[in-house]
């Protein structure tokens, strides 16, 4: 078993990784950021500026803003001024109402806010938000995480500042223990279960969002349309059906507007969902103890963690890639896999997957969520048999860990031009 300082770190880790999200994660990020702003402002905005790196931008402008009915930024602005809290984190718009809604229309109508992209900043995720009331004003920065405040000013004098450079580095913090597959696995199977059994709140809430977008109707009903009788005739009522439709159920809610509170993995809601449902659904079907489904929930999620740790919060590289890759991990130790086995698997995911691109946030997801899962159901029946790709093929090293930072590199280095490519593309369309 793993020494107790070293679980402990490792348990903080996660606790800090895993947690309660409203809506996508950047747009509620940049809700946060104004509501912060706000109060320091102490009165309603007059004018709100927001500057926000590309990587916020490409996330927040096709993704539906829970309880609204709308999409993209300004509503998430208004909101975020006129009921937003920043106790709430990135529940921040919970104690939206009718009556606030409409007010948050009009607010944008009245054109007070103003958003472009940060020029001249390397940090991808970075919010900059100004709040100006006659001859006051308050500045707030959030960067480097989404709810990670590096800089608060009121009418000229900084209350905060966590910069380097004064505006895009973010000063050294306390260090995340580092992570390695082996210490993952090692965790996840040997770990006291009193100690890791908080994880089944990520079923409680991913699975319910589940429920909510199967009894409704939301962004391209991907999940719903997996029930119906034609997809019953090609998929059939089978484990692997089910996971698709359970999971992607999930994203449509979240990215449709859906007011549900999701269980979130390293700032993203989608990826909290992609290491959680697969797995969930996978143990019930499986028969599995809920000892199992609690240690394969850890597995997953931490292996998505210690992926983001190498790849960062955000990158070219579309997020359920790495929650998938953890949800494979979980349902092969659900199989009954082995050290090894859950090596194969996440050989065989990263062989299959690496190169998805992210082009935002936005109803869509759902669909790459199912491709995400389905190569995870069959990256582990694979790895049971004992298939999987080997280092003499394409990015797969022998050893996990370098085929995981190789795929880490494409992500946060390689893609980079990608990614401008995308936000060029989306923000050219139809005169954006």
């Amino acid at each position: 078993m793993i020494e107790k300082n070293i679980r402990e770190q490792i348990l903080d880790l996660i606790h800090r990784q895993v947690v309660p999200a409203v809506g996508c994660t950047e747009p509620m990020a940049v809700s946060l950021c104004t509501a912060r702003a706000t109060e320091l402002l102490g009165e309603r905005p007059e004018k709100i500026k927001a500057r926000c790196s590309g990587n916020i931008l490409k996330n927040a402008m096709g993704v539906g803003i829970p309880g609204t009915g709308m999409i993209g930024l300004p509503i998430a602005i208004s909101l975020g001024a006129l009921i937003g809290k920043s106790s709430y984190q990135l529940e921040v718009i919970k104690d939206l109402t009718p009556e606030t809604l409409q007010e948050g229309k009009q607010y944008i109508k009245e054109n007070r806010i103003d958003i472009k992209l940060k020029e001249g900043i390397t940090e991808k995720l970075y919010i900059e938000i100004t709040c100006e009331a006659g001859e006051k004003n308050a500045k707030a920065i959030i960067a480097c995480a989404h709810t990670n405040f590096i800089y608060e000013e009121v009418n000229g004098e900084v209350l905060l500042n966590k910069c380097l450079d004064g505006s895009t580095a973010c000063a050294e913090g306390k260090k995340d223990i580092a992570l390695n597959m082996g210490l993952v696995w090692e965790f996840a199977t040997t770990t006291p279960i009193e100690e890791i059994k908080f994880m089944l709140e990520a079923k409680r809430y991913n699975m319910r969002a589940a429920s909510i977008a199967l009894s409704g109707n939301y962004g391209h009903g991907v999940g719903k349309t997996m029930g119906r009788p034609l997809c019953r005739g090609i998929f059939g009522n089978s484990i692997y059906s089910n996971i698709i439709s359970k999971t992607a159920s999930a994203c449509d809610a979240r990215m449709g507007g859906a007011l549900v509170p999701v269980m979130s993995n390293s700032g993203s809601g989608n990826q909290g969902i992609c290491a959680t449902n697969p797995v969930v659904v996978f143990a019930k079907e499986n028969e599995n103890t809920n000892e199992e489904l609690i240690r394969a929930l850890t597995l997953s999620h931490l292996t998505a963690i210690y992926i983001k740790q190498n790849l960062g919060p955000l990158s070219a590289l579309c997020g359920c890639v790495v929650a998938s890759t953890g949800s494979s991990c979980g349902i092969t130790y659900l199989m009954g896999g082995n050290f090894n086995n859950i090596c194969y698997a996440v050989k065989n995911m990263i062989a299959n997957l690496a190169g998805m691109i992210c082009d935002g946030a936005k109803p869509s997801c759902a669909l790459k969520i199912s491709s995400g899962v389905s190569t995870a159901v069959l990256s582990a029946t694979l790895s049971m048999e004992g298939k999987y790709v080997t280092e003499a093929e394409g990015i797969v090293d022998e050893d996990v860990d370098r085929t995981i930072q190789n795929l880490t590199r494409l992500g946060k280095n390689a893609m980079c031009v990608t990614d401008d490519m995308v936000l060029d593309i989306m923000t050219s369309k139809n005169g954006c």
